[in-house]
């Protein structure tokens, strides 16, 4: 079993490659971004606590975001490999997750991280939410509060994972085609 992650700031484009990724190697996408907004959209309790998180540029809790990963693994066993977009998105998450593969005697793969500058993530967003139409993307302040929270809370996952040899620099500017032949050349 393969275990991909796909890591950058918010409009990196990691959902873009991951779709490319699940065409091309027949892998499991696993976005926790579009697990959460199911969940607002159900209305469900996890809905309702998810959406005044994210409305306010929030991550949401671990311990919910771990169930979920846990349960997409559980839940698709027979699968090539998986590719986890949006977790982890701390060292506390890496480190659950690690245990969680160890479990099953299973390993991260490797780390493909798209860097682009803290500009253009908030040109991406703002297009991303004239496109889809996503709330979430729409507000300056909420865009910078995302931005500021991947710099404080998900960049230190770069040194963890370089110091466990699976970390690998994506340039994530550049054409659709051009990043993801980057990205197959390390698969």
């Amino acid at each position: 079993m393969r275990y991909y992650i796909l890591f950058g700031p918010p409009g990196a484009g990691k959902g873009t490659q991951a779709k490319l990724m699940v065409e091309k190697y027949n892998l499991h996408h696993v976005s926790t971004g579009d697990l959460l907004r199911q969940e607002i959209a159900k209305e469900s309790e996890l809905g309702k606590i998810a959406k005044a998180l994210i409305d306010n540029g929030n991550f949401v809790d671990d311990a919910i975001v771990e169930q979920m990963i846990e349960n997409e693994i559980e839940n698709n066993p027979h699968v090539k490999g998986f590719i986890f977009d949006g977790f982890p998105r701390t060292v506390a998450q890496a480190e659950v997750l690690e245990k969680m593969l160890q479990k099953r005697s299973q390993e991260v793969t490797k780390v493909l991280s798209i860097i682009i500058s803290d500009k253009l993530v908030f040109e991406r967003i703002q297009h991303r939410a004239n496109i889809e139409g996503r709330k979430d993307d729409a507000n300056a302040e909420t865009i910078q509060n995302r931005i500021n929270t991947y710099h404080k809370k998900t960049e230190p996952l770069i040194e963890f994972y370089k110091n466990l040899g699976k970390y690998n620099e994506i340039c994530g500017e550049g054409t659709i085609e051009d990043i993801f032949e980057k990205i197959s050349s390390l698969m």
